[in-house]
């Protein structure tokens, strides 16, 4: 049996940009993908803190350093520039591994960058 487990997650980043005329996915900065262990491509569940919505979607790499976090195509209707939302990625355990594994929990600052210490 295999448990769907919490991988890792960027608490409470801002919604730097939303563009609709792309086609799809979440751009976020490669200091934060790296932070978080997420992968180009990897699945991510986005939970938007202002407006409640939830959506699935994946990762594109975004500048280093930049600080962006981008909701691409359609998922651009579901945040605003400015909204603060929590990126989830998940991962499949067996019984053993879940009971010790330990997720990623990263809190970049307000600016979207990782804190030291």
């Amino acid at each position: 049996m295999f448990l769907t487990m919490l991988k890792s997650k960027l608490h409470r980043v801002r919604v730097t940009q939303a563009e609709l005329n792309y086609v799809g996915s979440i751009t976020i900065d490669e200091d934060l993908m790296d932070a978080a262990g997420l992968l180009e491509n990897e699945q991510v569940h986005i939970v938007n803190n202002n407006n409640g919505e939830r959506l699935i979607t994946y990762v594109i790499k975004g500048e280093r350093g930049s600080g962006i976090i981008c909701l691409n195509g359609a998922a651009a209707r579901r945040a605003q520039v400015g909204d603060i939302i929590i990126i989830i990625a998940y991962t499949m355990l067996s019984g053993e591994e879940a009971r010790t594994h330990k997720p990623i929990v990263v809190f970049p600052d307000e600016n979207n960058r990782l804190v030291n210490g």
